[in-house]
């Protein structure tokens, strides 16, 4: 005689664990605080983020978590998972700071709510048929290390990956340009400007051809093209023709496709510098290309009920604004990356302003709502999945 099949799990049954879900993480809201303060109060910025990483880490190794740290390859990179179920959702923490600015993009917020997300969701994964797998993700601002960790295999066998950041507003269905960096090195030859400078080959002369290039070529560029850097040298005194000028820049497009052209036609202003001067140049890519974010409307649709079941505000629609390697993700991965208001609009990512809103008691609480609506929807994902029907 066989058994009977264990029955469905039904909408309320999903209701009751994501209720348990919330209480859990508000149970352990003076830990995810006291981790963003400790974060916000050590700045460290890109690969160099050791103990923003242990910190997350260690707080879920306490919890259960099988950890992994260093991780892919990356010092500052770790992995933490819980659960065995046949769904693996991935979420994403970042902790890097800005250099000078501190945490003005608030990635303490970001690394504590996706701890608080994986804590408050470990004692129900066997029930949701959920793996949960952290990722603590370095360099965002600056190295693209989730491309690096993307490359490295550190999101296989992902379903769904996820995170939230800090914003002076509210967005569910967030979208951002892809990014391109370019460093540039003229070498040319030095010689006295007055008594030989036929014999110079002015390197500092080569920039600004080529920065007179750039600036015809942003003409005929799309309007939502953008291509903007700085001078990092161009000679030390006005008595000896520079031989050597260098510069930083990016390049900025709606979609990866785009950035390609983008970056063909930039290099060419580049190399028209050296043309024009009898200079010799070196393009080089400093780090990997963030790609254009593409959200998942499942995913979108399932965060926007959540966060309105959270109250959070409503939210805004507009087009890409910035750029992040979680765009990389979501090219492979289906993805969110929502925003959560934590100023009113008063001030932004990158404002020393910010830094100071991101341990505000608005942001706190943006935290501790981030950190269930990320496990909310990852509970209504492992169930979708397993079951073929949305929850309530």
């Amino acid at each position: 005689m066989t058994s009977a099949p264990a029955p469905t799990p039904g909408p309320a049954a999903l209701a009751a664990v994501k209720d348990a879900v919330r209480r859990h993480i508000k149970g352990k809201d003076t830990v995810l605080t006291g981790l963003s303060r400790r974060i916000h109060g050590c700045p460290e910025t890109a690969f160099t983020e050791h103990h923003a990483a242990s910190w997350c880490a260690g707080l879920l190794r306490e919890h259960g978590f099988e950890v992994t740290a260093p991780a892919h390859g990356l010092d500052t990179a770790f992995t933490a998972t819980t659960g065995t179920g046949p769904v693996t959702v991935a979420i994403a923490c970042e902790y890097d700071a800005l250099p000078d600015l501190g945490h003005a993009c608030g990635h303490n917020l970001i690394a504590a709510a996706g701890v608080g997300a994986a804590l408050g969701l470990a004692p129900y994964a066997a029930e949701l048929g959920l793996t949960v797998r952290v990722v603590g993700t370095p360099a965002e601002e600056r190295g693209a290390g989730k491309a690096l960790l993307l490359e490295a295999g550190a999101f296989d066998g992902v379903d769904a990956a996820m995170m939230v950041h800090p914003c002076p507003f509210e967005m569910s269905d967030f979208r951002s340009f892809a990014l391109g960096t370019l460093s540039v090195t003229y070498t040319g030859r030095t010689a006295h400007p007055s008594l030989n400078p036929h014999e110079g080959r002015n390197a500092a002369d080569a920039l600004t051809v080529a920065q007179v290039a750039l600036g015809l070529l942003r003409q005929q560029l799309p309007p939502q093209w953008r291509v903007h850097g700085v001078t990092t040298s161009a000679g030390s005194a006005p008595n000896a023709i520079p031989d050597r000028a260098t510069a930083e820049y990016e390049i900025r497009a709606e979609a990866a496709e785009d950035l390609r052209e983008l970056r063909e036609r930039v290099e060419a202003c580049f190399r028209a510098g050296a043309l024009a001067t009898g200079c010799e140049v070196t393009l080089e890519r400093p780090e990997p290309d963030y790609l254009d974010f593409r959200g998942d409307p499942e995913l979108i649709a399932l965060w926007g009920a959540n966060a309105r079941a959270l109250g959070r505000p409503e939210p805004v629609e507009r087009g890409p604004f910035a750029c992040t390697d979680m765009g990389n993700v979501s090219h492979v991965v289906p993805a969110i990356h929502p925003v959560l208001d934590i100023s009113g609009g008063a001030c932004g990512p990158h404002e020393p302003e910010f830094a100071e809103a991101a341990v505000s008691p608005q942001a706190m609480q943006a935290l501790l709502d981030g950190a269930v609506g990320l496990a909310w929807t990852a509970a209504d994902f492992a169930y979708t999945r397993n079951h073929g029907t949305a929850g309530a």
